[in-house]
């Protein structure tokens, strides 16, 4: 009979019993077992390459915009090349003939914080530019603003806001630029010494023979009291460069005269100093910027023998190569006298800017209205505009001569 080993079961037929796995061991196996992120690990190698790849990615992004605008600026393409479907007016061309109506320009300017004027609060700019005098007299005569007081906008297409310098150098091409006309072109010329002369305080005044008394009257927005500083007002630019030359940011010469003729029939004296202003000294072509109605009480027939006068002496001072506009009167304020409402308000307003448009293409000189793009501006008066409402309205005749031949 056969007995059991001691042992118990057969070690080499019976299993052996169960022992737990051993920790050590399984976090081994697994490291030395390839990850699934390992693909992902950050070497010296891989470092380099992504830093010069970041490095080759920041120099081409500063050198495409830098070969952009290095450009001459006569092949940059002035159509609108950013559309957005959504907006009601596209954003300006970014080319860099368009950077001057995207900054204030007046940053530079003496007493800009003083005065609180930013250009970008009178024009904003978009897409696309008018491009040639008809479209550009059209689009600013029917432009308006969004708001009162909101930056003028011409209707359709744009026109330029220029820096100092581009309008130093559009009035340099020509012979001269003379203003015939009432106490809202003599606003005007104040407000083109304020361009070439880069100050908001007191360009528009002949500040270099201010007392004291005078400066605290005429500072900023009150150069345009047409009572009270009215005698202070410039009328010449070359009293600018004989009194105070330092003051004129113009490289180039430049010459612009107002001749402030209202009453009809006009003083014989007033219009042999006419003929005297407009005489051409140069082969160079002139511009005359014509305006009047309020002292007629904006009676067509009365405005119009007075502009037949005009042309008429023009015409005796044998000047020959030379462009007209025709600057119809800006719309009335609520300060405007009761006494007047009827016969120099709004509608009368409208009504002689549509007439005078008409009769002035007939002599052969276009027109500018400044109805809609005043009639959401300030008036100092009720009458005339503001400082910043004349600067808009000299900036929109600066468009019209640089629009034209020469």
């Amino acid at each position: 009979m056969l007995h059991k080993s001691r042992f118990g079961d057969d070690p080499f037929s019976a299993s052996l019993p169960e022992t737990p796995p051993s920790t050590a061991v399984k976090w081994a196996n697994r490291a030395a077992r390839p990850s699934r992120f390992s693909g992902l690990r950050l070497t010296r190698l891989r470092i380099g390459i992504l830093l010069l790849f970041t490095g080759s990615f920041v120099l081409i992004h500063d050198w495409i915009p830098k070969l952009a605008t290095s450009r001459p600026l006569h092949i940059i393409d002035i159509g609108n090349t950013t559309i957005v479907f959504q907006a009601a007016f596209q954003p300006p061309e970014p080319g860099a003939y368009r950077v001057p109506d995207t900054i204030d320009t007046f940053q530079s300017y003496k007493f800009r914080n003083a005065c609180n004027v930013s250009s970008l609060d009178l024009h904003a700019p978009f897409s696309p530019l008018c491009l040639d005098r008809a479209s550009m007299l059209t689009a600013m005569s029917s432009g308006g603003r969004i708001g009162h007081d909101a930056p003028y906008m011409p209707r359709g297409c744009d026109m330029r806001w220029f820096t100092s310098e581009e309008v130093c150098e559009i009035l340099g091409r020509f012979d001269k630029v003379v203003l015939v006309g009432d106490s809202m072109l003599r606003h005007m010329i104040g407000s083109i010494n304020i361009l070439i002369r880069k100050d908001l305080g007191y360009g528009a005044v002949t500040d270099w023979n201010f007392s004291l008394q005078e400066r605290k009257e005429c500072f900023c927005n009150e150069q345009f009291d047409a009572k009270s500083c009215s005698v202070q007002g410039i009328y010449k630019t070359a009293d600018v460069l004989a009194h105070d030359p330092v003051s004129v940011s113009c490289a180039s010469p430049i010459n612009v005269i107002m001749e402030q003729i209202v009453r009809f029939p006009i003083p014989q004296e007033e219009l042999d100093r006419l003929r005297i202003s407009v005489a051409s000294s140069s082969g160079k072509v002139e511009a005359i910027v014509f305006g009047h109605g309020l002292w007629s009480n904006l009676d067509l027939m009365k405005s119009l023998d007075w502009f037949d006068a005009v042309l008429q002496a023009i015409k005796n001072s044998n000047t020959k190569r030379w462009h007209g506009l025709f600057v119809t009167p800006n719309a009335a304020g609520k300060e405007k006298p009761d006494d007047w409402i009827v016969t120099q308000g709004n509608k009368a307003l409208m009504l002689f800017e549509e007439a005078v448009g008409i009769e002035a293409r007939r002599r052969g000189v276009e027109h500018l209205g400044t109805w809609n793009m005043s009639i959401q501006s300030n008036k100092y008066d009720g009458v005339h505009l503001d400082m910043r409402g004349n600067l808009v309205k000299a900036m929109m005749v600066m468009n019209w001569l640089n629009l034209i031949e020469h």
